[in-house]
C-alpha cells in the first residue's frame, strides 16, 4: 500500500489509478470492514487525525478531483463521505523528497517517457493538499527501500 504525500497531479496514470484502490481500501479498514492491512504502517497518519474517515475521505476527493480533471472516470460514490474543511496533517519536506526519487525509480522502469512529467526541483515539488509540508526527515513509518 503506498498512499503519496505528493500531489496527485505529479503521478503517472499507473501510480494514479493504484493510488485510488489503494487509498479506497484504505478507507475500508479505517472504517472496520476488513480484517487486511490493519497494521500498516502508512495508515498511522490518518489514524492520528481527530477524524480518520473523513481525513482519508478528503484525502479520496483530491485523488478523485485529479483523475476528472484527466479524462478518467472513478467513481466518487465509493468515497464514504463528502468533502469537508479537512484536518491538514503534517508531512516533512525529507519525505516529499524520498518519494519524488521512490516515484522517479518507478516511473523511470515502466515509463521513462513520463519522467519529464516530474518536477525537476523541489520549488516545482508539491503535496497532496491534505498535508502541511513541515522541514524535517524521512517519516518513521516510511518503509523505505
Amino acid at each position: 500500500m503506498r498512499l503519496w504525500s505528493l500531489h496527485p497531479k505529479h503521478l503517472d496514470r499507473i501510480a494514479l489509478v493504484a493510488l485510488w484502490r489503494e487509498s479506497l481500501l484504505a478507507q475500508k479498514v479505517l472504517a472496520g470492514l476488513t480484517r487486511g492491512y490493519r497494521h500498516h504502517p502508512q495508515l498511522q497518519r490518518f489514524r492520528q487525525s481527530p477524524d480518520p474517515l473523513q481525513t482519508i475521505a478528503d484525502y479520496l476527493w483530491e485523488i478523485q478531483n485529479e483523475a476528472s480533471a484527466r479524462g478518467y472516470r472513478f467513481d466518487a460514490s465509493k468515497i464514504g463521505k463528502p468533502q469537508s474543511a479537512r484536518t491538514r496533517i503534517e508531512v516533512s519536506d525529507g519525505q516529499l523528497r524520498y518519494e519524488l526519487e521512490h516515484l522517479r525509480a518507478k516511473v523511470s522502469q515502466r515509463s521513462p517517457q513520463e519522467l519529464e512529467r516530474l518536477p525537476k526541483s523541489e520549488s516545482e515539488l508539491q503535496s497532496h493538499p491534505l498535508f502541511e509540508v513541515v522541514e524535517g526527515e524521512i517519516a518513521p513509518w516510511e518503509k523505505q527501500k
